[in-house]
């Protein structure tokens, strides 16, 4: 069993772990921490790599503020904005069209929480990859020195574990490859194959 954070459609370099159990454990009792997967994902733009951010609401001077109770800013159109630049980067990629709707649901939902937007990207994965992946939330913090932690991955600035082999991106031809970017990169590019690139 693994142990993972929450992230919005998250890097390859997580998924590809996530991939290898039957059973993960969600952390939803740490701290929310800013420039972190967990509300950012990185796509393929026609100017190279673009970060798709989720607004997250003010704290009311709170310090520290679980993930679990961190809400999104609705105020701001996030939703459109992101589902704008992931159909202008993936329209002409092989597998969009074949999942847009579905991803369409998604950006249609208003959520309140951040964690609940996370886990339907989750299940849009792991669906959309036919893996069957149980999971589970932890109740309190897990402390360090536990097997299989992989709450790092979720750290923006973390290095990968292992290196990605290139595969075809839409914008690749320009800027070349551009590696562990979010999930739907590689989904939109290789669709059902993409179970067997991670």
């Amino acid at each position: 069993m693994g142990l993972f954070l929450p992230t919005y459609f998250p890097p390859i370099s997580q998924f590809s772990e996530i991939a290898r159990f039957n059973e993960i454990t969600f952390e939803i009792e740490d701290n929310f921490q800013k420039q972190s997967y967990r509300n950012r994902c990185y796509i393929y733009g026609a100017n190279g790599q673009q970060m798709l951010n989720i607004p997250i609401q003010k704290n009311n001077g709170v310090e520290k503020q679980k993930t679990k109770d961190t809400m999104v800013d609705n105020s701001v159109k996030w939703q459109d904005q992101h589902f704008k630049s992931l159909k202008a980067s993936y329209n002409c990629s092989p597998f969009f069209e074949f999942f847009e709707d579905d991803l369409h649901r998604i950006y249609n939902k208003k959520y309140r929480f951040l964690n609940d937007l996370n886990f339907d990207a989750f299940l849009f994965l792991t669906d959309a990859l036919q893996l069957e992946i149980r999971t589970k939330k932890t109740t309190e913090y897990q402390h360090h020195n536990i097997e299989n932690d992989f709450r790092f991955l979720a750290n923006v600035k973390q290095k990968t574990l292992k290196k990605h082999s290139p595969y075809i991106q839409v914008f690749s031809d320009k800027y070349g490859f551009l590696p562990n970017l979010s999930m739907l990169d590689l989904l939109f590019m290789e669709g059902p194959n993409a179970i067997s690139y991670l």
